[in-house]
């Protein structure tokens, strides 16, 4: 099919730069994310697929999901944010043939599947809501959600002409903190099962992502819910070296809450360190021996969102060599004037995996981080995190990681004395 080859070409035309960037959040050239709320279809099957997985690989339980890995594997779940065109350059309905448009490429084909058993968000028809958009790596650009026609059926391919010709909204530049996008916007008065369409088209680049919402609207008329939960109470938590166990009493609202949100207070630009549907939630990847802050916001079905609870401060406990127990290499295989490039091996050397790693390090004095590779790293009040990526996420007992990055330095560069893995100290190598 013409779009496919063309899909195929242009992911193509990426080459390493693309495989490169995919893991850094700052200095990049290539954009990565999709609406995760209302989820689109990789998305949901990714969380479906995560939930099934029991925090391991992926194994999704819904049924379209799972025809979806079966026709094109589990790299479409793990890549959930790359449903892309690199040179789009506004072109969609030139480019994408009907019945291809929520995997215009061959790599997130099997998400056209005409099923009604995708997972679906429920909205209220006519409300305010707070759409949500990974922000993996921010760039600037304008999206455009459009919502299928009435009469439209789920169980057909979607095509152009199955859209309403307007979107019923459009955002350009939206804020982006916390790791995603969010923008305040209406919904259309709609009933039944739907699609929401969104195209994220970049500003500074041809390029342009797609994703389809499978979503099922309720409610009818013009009278949405405007009326934001009320705020948590205040959370109390229990520490230990690398996680704090949080809960709160609940908020109120005047159609039901959805679900919370747990920030962790971090100077200008606070963090969403985890989610949860009920009222408690526990935050890892901590380091140890150190004093967080966190508050909690609430939401429901529409989008509203809750003032913040108050803040809680919890310190936690010192640091021991399990289950994180590590060791880690760290050389520097070249440097110039000004800078140098280190790599970085991390091993599990204890008898439990660790999932979701972090290592954290306190940069030597003058020295920074520009660009890194298979690892996500920020640098905040001297000290860098690097986190992993969607691929090698969890260590298994015996087993490695390794990364790497472009510094800056003052004079010759000089190694870090002390790393940690989720809150543990690991021995140099």
């Amino acid at each position: 099919m013409r779009l496919k080859r063309l899909g195929a070409l242009a992911v193509a035309a990426l080459g390493i730069v693309g495989v490169t960037t995919v893991f850094v959040q700052s200095g990049v050239a290539v954009a990565h994310g999709s609406m995760t709320y209302p989820a689109s279809r990789t998305y949901a099957c990714y969380e479906d697929g995560r939930i099934g997985g029991g925090g391991g690989d992926l194994n999704p339980t819904n049924p379209a999901c799972v025809a979806a890995v079966q026709i094109g594997g589990k790299q479409p779940l793990w890549d959930w944010y790359g449903n892309l065109i690199s040179l789009a350059g506004g072109k969609h309905r030139e480019i994408i043939a009907d019945g291809d448009l929520c995997g215009p490429t061959t790599k997130y084909d099997a998400y056209n599947l005409a099923r009604s058993d995708w997972p679906v968000t429920n909205l209220r028809a006519g409300a305010a809501i707070n759409f949500k958009y990974n922000a993996w790596a921010p760039h600037p650009g304008r999206w455009d959600q459009y919502v299928t026609r009435d009469g439209f059926d789920v169980t057909q391919p979607l095509k152009w002409s199955d859209l309403e010709p307007a979107p019923f909204d459009t955002i350009t530049n939206p804020v982006a903190s916390g790791g995603e996008y969010s923008w305040n916007g209406t919904l259309p008065n709609k009933s039944g099962r739907h699609i929401i369409y969104s195209i994220w088209q970049r500003n500074d680049s041809p390029e342009a992502f797609y994703s389809c919402s499978d979503v099922n609207f309720t409610g009818g008329g013009t009278g949405g819910d405007t009326v934001a939960p009320t705020a948590p109470g205040t959370p109390t938590g229990t520490a230990s070296s690398n996680s704090v166990a949080l809960s709160w009493a609940a908020a109120t609202d005047n159609v039901a809450v959805s679900g919370y949100t747990v920030y962790r207070e971090a100077g200008a630009t606070d963090v969403s360190v985890a989610t949860s549907t009920g009222t408690s939630a526990t935050v890892t990847g901590l380091t140890a021996s150190t004093a967080y802050q966190f508050y909690v916001v609430a939401r429901d079905a529409a989008g509203n969102t809750s003032p913040p609870s108050a803040l809680v401060s919890v310190t936690t406990t010192p640091g021991g060599t399990t289950p994180g127990a590590c060791s880690v290499t760290y050389n520097v295989p070249s440097s110039w004037s000004g800078g140098f490039t280190a790599n970085v091996t991390v091993k599990n050397t204890g008898t439990s995996a660790v999932n979701a790693w972090q290592l954290v390090w306190d940069l030597p004095a003058g020295q920074g981080i520009t660009q890194a590779w298979s690892a996500d790293v920020v640098v905040a009040a001297g000290k860098a995190t690097a986190k992993g990526a969607s691929w090698n996420q969890n260590i298994q007992p015996g087993q490695t990681v390794s990364f790497g990055f472009n510094g800056s330095a003052q004079g010759t560069p000089t190694n870090p004395t002390s790393f940690a893995l989720n809150g543990a100290s690991c021995a140099t190598a």
